[in-house]
């Protein structure tokens, strides 16, 4: 039993020392002293026409902004809307207090009846001379007397409904039920009423930019208003609002260098309410020839930008790059690169300059995932189960 033992000990050292003298030979017959070539996902630099967009940002503005004030003075005696409603043009309000205003038309619509009557008598006495030409003129100057009056009454009466003379979105009630309000210059705010649809926003073009769209579109300040704009609030992913220029200033802001630009946007759901900050986006340039590459396959070095180039011999090269706007989610690069050449978009951090890699050819466009999933396969596939 004892001999039998010894043998299988034998046995087991023989077939260890074997594996571990075999094992130098294999690693030998990769290049020695290099690094195993490492499997990246790899994209071609795309040349395209697009239109290049710049970004400001600014505020939203109402189209449309009334502050609704007394025009006669009175008693609050009843509030029509919620706070926050949505009303339409002509809506009712508020309501002051009718009863004095009622009173007032009554007598003034008495006062204008007996002055139009007492015309009409001595319209028929002058031709008879029983009247001279003086009284009649007075009795007819204070005709058109009262029934101005009468006019004035009925329009204080009419204001005592207060209306809103746009369609919009209301504030809330400044003043609650029972309160007494002046009119005139002492008038106070009873609420607000802002336009929805269609709204503006406002950003300010820096004076290079403008004079760029300018020479796109032939010197023709109107034709400007032919300029693509989108739009983004804050924290939205994407620019899903379309719209059009309203109108660029009629002067540069030369303190800041900018121009203000007004552009307009519908606004159906009421989404865009004024005062949000919002992100727009202006293709003022036109269509224009561009390299375009994903973001992924960019580096930081200190405060330069830089790509993983693979060159002859699958090697790769370290190459620093100039940066445009972010065009149909592919960033535009003005300088550092050809179209046609190959870049490392995945698996960037297991590359370095001068290293020999193995590329998966990808489509620039393709996402995070699928381009890391690549070397990831490819990897898996080179090792020895």
């Amino acid at each position: 039993m004892r001999k039998l033992v010894i043998v299988i000990l034998f046995a087991a050292v023989g077939a260890v020392s074997y594996h571990f003298l075999q094992q130098p030979a294999a690693i030998a017959q990769g290049a020695p002293g290099e690094m195993p070539a490492v499997p990246v996902s790899v994209a071609e630099v795309v040349e395209r026409n697009v239109v290049q967009w710049d970004e400001f940002s600014g505020r939203l503005e109402a189209v449309d902004r009334v502050e609704i004030r007394p025009r006669v003075a009175g008693t609050i005696e009843a509030i029509h809307f919620e706070e926050g409603q949505l009303v339409q043009k002509g809506d009712l309000l508020f309501t002051i207090d009718q009863k004095p205003y009622e009173a007032a038309h009554q007598a003034a619509k008495a006062r204008s009846i007996f002055a139009q009557a007492d015309l009409a008598r001595a319209r028929d006495l002058l031709p008879r001379k029983v009247i001279s030409q003086q009284q009649f003129d007075d009795k007819r100057s204070t005709a058109a007397v009262e029934a101005a009056n009468l006019t004035r009454a009925e329009l204080d009466l009419g204001y005592t409904q207060i209306r809103s003379p746009i369609a919009g979105r209301v504030s809330r009630a400044e003043i609650t039920v029972g309160n007494l309000v002046n009119s005139g210059g002492d008038a106070p705010i009873l609420t607000r009423v802002v336009s929805i649809d269609p709204i503006y926003a406002d950003v300010e073009v820096d004076e290079q930019s403008f004079v760029r769209y300018l020479r796109a579109y032939g010197g023709n300040p109107e034709a400007l208003k032919n300029v693509p704009v989108q739009l983004a609030l804050s924290g939205e992913e994407g620019f899903s609002h379309e719209g059009h220029i309203k109108s660029f200033d009629n002067e540069l802001n030369t303190r800041a260098g900018t121009v203000r630009v007004r552009a307009e946007f519908a606004n159906p759901n009421a989404a865009l309410i004024p005062g949000l900050f919002a992100h727009m986006r202006i293709g003022g340039s036109g269509k224009q020839m561009a390299l375009l590459i994903n973001e992924k396959a960019l580096g930081t070095d200190q405060d330069k930008k830089f790509v993983n180039l693979v060159g002859e011999g699958n090697k790769v090269e370290y190459r620093v790059v100039t940066l445009g706007p972010v065009v149909e989610n592919l960033r535009v690069v003005t300088s550092g690169l050809k179209a046609g050449e190959r870049i490392v978009v995945g698996g960037l951090q297991r590359v370095r300059p001068g290293a020999v890699v193995v590329p998966q050819m990808v489509d620039m466009e393709t996402t995070q995932a699928a381009a890391e999933q690549a070397p990831q396969a490819a990897q898996e596939q080179t090792e020895v189960p």
